[in-house]
């Protein structure tokens, strides 16, 4: 029997070590279970969304204001990381407009800079997994995550309009960079405002043609001509930016220089070394580790909570899309360390993308491992194809990020809000404005007037007063110490400065929540209510563990009767019968 029971013992032990490791390393639930179909549609998708990525990370890099190499640093750590943590099939990590946008704000354009950020950025991420805070983007509205994106995307797609036009000496301070766009508009080069919007038309055209796609035909050749246009509709900005280099290589051989180009790009793999703890300014002086987190100031808050709302927003909708269920602090664990390993090959700091997670998703991709497929891409991009970069047309880039970031302009919002409830207008137009000024401060002030506001209901509960011979006064919510201020005023105002006085029935049948604040308030009203001869009675106190511990701890002798509204009105009905 003591055998046995060791063999149980060990065993136990071993498949609790298992979950574990299963829960800290999700590739163990699904690659035992992997097969050859699973590994042709990851392929697939694979292929499909490093197609996508490439054009992408080298335009975002641009947004980010750093070298468009830098890009495809950016691009391919995430594919590796996410397969062994991750636990949606369907996201793919790498640089996306939000986060080039917030890297240009914090960081200037410095890549060492942007490097080192990338490191803080993982590691406060992974902190966070860690220590299970993921419940702190719960905290950020809807209408603050919504006010940024539409200003982030506006930002974004007029930042490029200069690319579209070829001019340059632009500032990247919005209200400048709107100034100087249209002063400078007579300075415009024929070739860029040509290509830039012809790749425009050429990529709206490709993605309706997409939304467009039907199956109502039956026949062979037509489900042939809709799969190749999908996949050349999917694969529009591979197309686009292949096409328009191409022209912009025929012309500079004959010596044209019509288009304004990359131009010269670092070639092979990043070296992997630690990132950067230092800095050298321009006329050499050395910037310290503890100088340059300072200039980080509030971005290195800002950046971290903004690329995990965003990625867990998105693996949340696609898991619920595709019937599966994510962690959420374990996404936290992915990306950070993704963004601490890629501070090693030179990336700045990354987050889900929307757009090639539903690439990916639309290919049929089955497992995480899809992202190997792209990120080997993206890796012999950087290895053979950078030479190729040097004529890729900026104003074709500036079309890429147009299209990209033009769906974040959900305008329709407002109206959803005006009709629901119109002080969630307020949070979102604070952000939506004050993101044109600094992207941080918008969000920042997004979070302290939806912060405010909850505040607000928290301090001013809904108290329904109603006249039965003694006044009712309903509480809708928990009793908090914010409220217990309110609550006095309308008892003192409605009960106790009237003459005569009257007695009052205090329904808590919605109260689950009460404090010690508002017992030393009640303490207080009841000897007032006594010293006036009338009654404070409470009825239907739900007798929760918590309030129940309060109220032993308050040791307050006028709590100890709790009725129904019923007995409470009856009694008090009595007591003014015997008046």
């Amino acid at each position: 029997f003591s055998l046995a029971l060791k063999h149980i013992t060990v065993f136990t032990r071993r498949c609790c070590s298992y979950n574990t490791l299963k829960a800290w390393l999700p590739i163990l639930s699904w690659l035992p279970k992997y097969n050859l179909k699973w590994l042709k549609m990851d392929v697939l998708a694979g292929l499909t969304v490093g197609l996508t990525t490439v054009p992408q990370a080298l335009a975002y890099a641009e947004v980010a204001g750093l070298p468009v190499q830098f890009g495809l640093y950016s691009a391919f750590m995430g594919g590796f990381i996410y397969t062994f943590l991750g636990t949606s099939k369907d996201v793919t990590l790498g640089p996306t407009a939000i986060m080039s946008l917030l890297c240009s704000s914090v960081v200037g354009g410095e890549p060492h800079r942007a490097v080192l950020l990338s490191l803080l950025c993982g590691l406060i991420q992974a902190v966070m997994a860690l220590l299970r805070l993921g419940f702190l983007l719960d905290f950020i509205s809807f209408p603050v995550i919504k006010g940024f994106t539409c200003a982030a995307a506006v930002t974004i797609g007029f930042g490029q309009v200069k690319n579209i036009l070829g001019i340059q000496g632009v500032p990247q301070q919005f209200f400048l960079e709107v100034y100087y766009t249209f002063h400078k508009i007579p300075e415009a080069r024929i070739g860029d405002v040509v290509l830039g919007l012809i790749c425009l038309a050429l990529l709206v055209t490709l993605m309706f043609m997409k939304s467009s796609l039907t199956s109502d035909s039956d026949s062979t050749c037509s489900m042939y001509a809709r799969k190749v246009v999908w996949a050349v509709a999917t694969m529009r900005n591979a197309a686009v930016v292949i096409a328009a280099s191409l022209i912009a290589f025929s012309w500079e051989t004959y010596g044209n220089h019509v288009f304004t180009i990359t131009g010269k790009t670092t070639r092979g793999l990043p070296p992997f070394r630690p990132p950067p703890t230092s800095d050298t300014t321009a006329n050499g002086t050395v910037v310290s580790f503890g100088e340059i987190v300072e200039d980080f100031g509030g971005g290195l808050a800002v950046i971290p909570f903004m690329g995990l709302l965003e990625s867990i927003a998105i693996a949340k909708a696609f898991a619920s899309q595709n019937d599966y269920r994510i962690d959420a602090n374990q996404e936290l664990l992915a990306i950070g360390v993704t963004n601490i390993m890629g501070s090693f090959v030179s990336a700045y700091p990354v987050t889900g993308s929307f757009g090639r997670t539903a690439v990916n998703s639309q290919t049929g991709v089955c497992t995480p491992a899809g992202g190997v497929v792209t990120s080997v891409i993206v890796l012999l991009s950087l290895a053979f194809l950078m030479p190729a970069f040097y004529y890729i047309p900026k104003a074709s880039l500036a079309a890429v990020i147009i299209c990209a970031v033009a769906p974040m302009v959900d305008y329709r919002v407002v109206a959803k809000m005006w009709r629901i409830r119109k002080l969630d207008l307020l949070p979102f137009f604070v952000t939506f404005l004050m993101s044109f000024w600094e992207v941080q401060y918008g969000i920042v002030g997004g979070i302290a007037v939806s912060g405010a506001l909850l505040l607000y209901s928290m301090a001013r509960p809904h108290i329904e007063v109603t006249d039965h011979g003694v006044l009712v006064m309903e509480l809708s919510s928990g009793l908090t110490f914010p409220a217990t201020e309110y609550l006095s005023h309308i008892i003192h105002t409605r009960a106790l400065q009237v003459s005569p006085p009257r007695s009052v029935v205090l329904d808590c049948s919605h109260v689950s929540v009460i404090d010690y604040t508002v017992i030393s308030e009640l303490r207080d009203l009841l000897r007032q209510f006594k010293l006036r001869e009338v009654h404070l009675i409470f009825a239907g106190l739900q007798v929760h563990p918590s309030i129940l511990k309060v109220l032993l701890a308050a040791d307050l002798e006028g709590l100890r009767h709790n009725h129904s509204m019923d007995e409470a009105l009856q009694m008090e009905s009595r007591n003014l019968l015997d008046d």
